[in-house]
C-alpha cells in the first residue's frame, strides 16, 4: 500500500481548497436561516397537491435531486423542466400544488417567465437562489437564501459552491418535512420497496417461510430414524417435534445429529426425544424478516421454527430464503 506523502500533491492542495470553500458554503447557510424557511415549510406541509420543483442547468439537477428525496421522504414532489413547462409541461401543474424554483441568481430566464403563469393559477412559490433582491425571490411567497461568498472554482464562474449550499439546504428542507410529518423508518421503506433497507423493514417472516407441506415435524416419541427422514425429505436442516397438543416440543437439526451420533453408537432404539433441543429457537410470522437473521445470527443456528399464539408450528424459515429475498 502507498504511503502517503507528507507534503500535498498540486493536485490533492487544490481538491483540499475546494473542500474548504465548499464547507464553508454549507456552514454559512445556517445564519440565513429565518422565519422564510418556517413558512415555506408550512406552505409544503399545507400543499393538497404535489410540489413542483424546478430549475436551470445545474440548479435543474440539483431541483431534480431534492424531488427525489422529497418524494421518498413523506413530501410528494416531482421534477418539470422550466424550458419545457412553457411548451406545454406548464399543465402538470394545478392550483393546489406548490412550486420551488431554484435558480443561484433569481434571474434564471425560463424560470421566471413562469411567474405570471404561476400567479395566474395562484399557485404558492417558494424560491431558493443566492440572491435576496433578485425577480425570483421577490416575486416567491417564501425565499430560501442560498447565496455563497464564492464558488470553488478559482475563475469564479463554474457553479461548485453555489450547488452545493443549494443542495444542502434543499436536504435542510426535506428533513425539516419528514420530522414534521412525523415520519418513519417503515414509511421510507414503503417508497424503497426494491432496495435492501425497503426488504429489511417490510418483509415479514410469514412472508418467506415454508409451510404446510414443506414443515418439517415428527410427533415427540418417533423414532429418531423418523426425525433423520424428515430432514432428509424436506431439506431444510431440522424438522420440529411435536408434543400431542400440536405444541413445539422442540427441534432436531443437522448439528444434533452430530453430538447424537458421538453419545450414541446404536441409533436404532434412539428416540428424537432422547437427543432434541429443548425448547428450540421459535419466532413469530409477523416479526420483521431482520429480527429473524438477528436471531440466527446470535444463536449460530440456520433455521428457525415459526409458531403461532399457542406455539404450535406452522412454518420453518431457512437462512438461504433470506438470503434469496435480499434480506442479508
Amino acid at each position: 500500500m502507498r504511503q502517503p506523502l507528507s507534503t500535498p500533491s498540486p493536485l490533492r492542495e487544490s481538491a483540499l481548497r475546494t473542500l474548504q470553500i465548499e464547507q464553508a458554503a454549507i456552514g454559512g447557510l445556517q445564519a440565513k436561516l429565518d422565519e422564510s424557511f418556517d413558512h415555506a415549510c408550512e406552505l409544503i406541509l399545507a400543499c393538497q397537491g404535489r410540489v413542483v420543483v424546478t430549475g436551470m442547468g445545474k440548479s435543474g439537477h440539483i431541483a431534480g435531486k431534492l424531488a427525489a428525496t422529497l418524494a421518498s421522504t413523506g413530501t410528494p414532489a416531482f421534477f418539470v423542466h422550466p424550458g419545457e413547462a412553457s411548451h406545454g409541461d406548464l399543465g402538470m401543474i394545478t392550483r393546489a400544488d406548490v412550486v420551488l424554483a431554484l435558480s443561484n441568481s433569481g434571474e434564471t430566464a425560463e424560470v421566471t417567465a413562469l411567474l405570471p403563469l404561476l400567479k395566474r393559477l395562484g399557485t404558492p412559490l417558494v424560491s431558493m437562489t443566492g440572491r435576496p433582491g433578485s425577480t425570483l425571490a421577490k416575486h416567491a411567497d417564501a425565499h430560501l437564501n442560498s447565496g455563497v461568498e464564492r464558488e470553488a472554482c478559482p475563475l469564479d464562474l463554474a457553479p461548485t459552491s453555489s450547488t452545493t449550499a443549494a443542495l444542502a439546504l434543499g436536504d435542510a428542507l426535506a428533513v425539516a418535512l419528514l420530522e414534521a410529518r412525523g415520519f418513519t423508518a417503515e414509511d421510507f421503506a414503503l417508497s424503497h420497496p426494491g432496495g435492501s433497507l425497503g426488504k429489511r423493514l417490510l418483509l415479514r417472516v410469514k412472508d418467506l417461510m415454508h409451510n404446510g407441506s414443506r414443515l418439517p415435524q415428527v410427533a415427540l416419541g418417533s423414532p429418531l430414524r423418523d426425525a433423520l427422514l424428515e430432514i432428509t425429505r424436506q431439506g431444510l436442516g431440522f424438522t420440529c417435534v411435536i408434543d400431542s397438543e400440536g405444541r413445539l416440543a422442540g427441534v432436531y437439526t443437522d448439528g444434533d445429529l452430530r453430538r447424537t451420533l458421538d453419545q450414541f453408537h446404536d441409533l436404532r432404539d434412539v428416540l428424537v426425544d432422547d437427543v432434541m433441543t429443548r425448547p428450540g429457537k421459535r419466532i413469530g410470522p409477523d416479526v420483521l424478516a431482520a429480527e429473524a437473521v438477528r436471531i440466527m445470527e446470535d444463536s449460530r443456528i440456520t433455521a428457525l421454527a415459526v409458531v403461532d399464539d399457542q406455539q404450535r408450528p406452522i412454518g420453518a424459515l431457512h437462512m438461504h430464503d433470506l438470503l434469496a429475498s435480499g434480506v442479508i
